[in-house]
């Protein structure tokens, strides 16, 4: 059985778990990285070998062209790919690794407010039960950081909850577009055209990779286009609601990978702080 033949017979549930772990294991690399080279130079390097590693998928799985339609697409999503996952890394490179990961689950409410807002949708329980949880827990997190008036952890929870938000904007953008392609297509947009923006402003603040940062990077790319491409064909396999539970999983690879590179040990705070998040989260996806 071809590689290609063994993911498609993968069961949904199983793609989608290796999708998070893979990508949390990206996420712990970034973060190393980002501590020897500034953010922008990392963020720009993780998606310009992304972006390697996805056009050598590309061409191996050779996907049909993709339309002129799917193109405008992509390049329209390629700012907001770049605000979510740059303020993301900002926030990991501030924040433990399991405290940033849990910040990010409150994407789903922000979806539900913008849903209601934006798309007009109907504010029902389900909506009101899960901003109660979702805020609760957020409050419940960073009250610590908050009383201890730490800078960079006030300027890291800020990146967290914008790369939220812009998460959710990306995601109400895709269900205004609703343009099916491939998967390889897609996870090669997503990180092409991130480092050509980014480009510039890594220059700005360029500082110049060991061969050891390259190969490091290059295992970033890889991890990342590996779990992108995981989680887009289980997620073209099953329906989101049955998957969704599995990105909490990664708060649990998060938090081993924290403490095993960086000594990092979650709060009790971030621990319930987390339950109250992924509490209103299940309850937006059991609607």
């Amino acid at each position: 059985m071809s590689p290609k033949q063994l993911v498609l017979a993968s069961p949904p549930l199983l793609l989608a778990s290796i999708g998070i772990f893979l990508l949390t294991a990206m996420d712990a690399v970034i973060k190393a990285q980002m501590q020897v080279h500034p953010v922008p130079v990392s963020v720009f390097f993780r998606f310009f070998m992304g972006g390697v590693v996805a056009l050598l998928v590309w061409a191996v799985l050779r996907p049909p062209k993709p339309t002129k339609a799917e193109v405008r697409a992509n390049i329209f999503r390629v700012p907001l790919v770049v605000l979510t996952a740059g303020s993301f890394f900002l926030a990991i490179s501030l924040l433990p690794l399991a405290e940033a990961i849990s910040l990010s689950f409150l994407a789903p409410c922000f979806i539900a407010v913008l849903g209601v807002i934006w798309l007009k949708e109907k504010v029902d329980r389900s909506i009101i039960i899960a901003l109660a949880f979702g805020f609760g827990g957020m409050a419940v997190m960073l009250w610590p950081n908050l009383q201890a008036g730490q800078v960079s952890s006030t300027l890291g929870i800020a990146a967290a909850l914008f790369s939220a938000f812009a998460y959710a904007v990306n995601i109400i953008l895709l269900r205004k577009l609703a343009v099916a392609q491939h998967p390889a297509t897609i996870v090669a947009f997503q990180n092409v055209g991130p480092a050509v923006v980014l480009l510039p402003l890594a220059l700005w603040f360029w500082s110049w990779p060991s061969t050891h940062d390259l190969l490091m990077f290059l295992l970033a790319g890889v991890l990342g286009v590996t779990g992108h491409l995981s989680l887009t064909f289980a997620f073209s396999k099953a329906n989101a609601s049955r998957l969704a539970p599995t990105e909490y999983t990664s708060l649990v690879w998060a938090a081993l990978i924290g403490f095993v590179a960086f000594a990092e040990v979650p709060t009790v705070y971030t621990w319930a702080g987390s339950a109250l998040i992924v509490a209103g989260s299940l309850a937006l996806t059991r609607r």
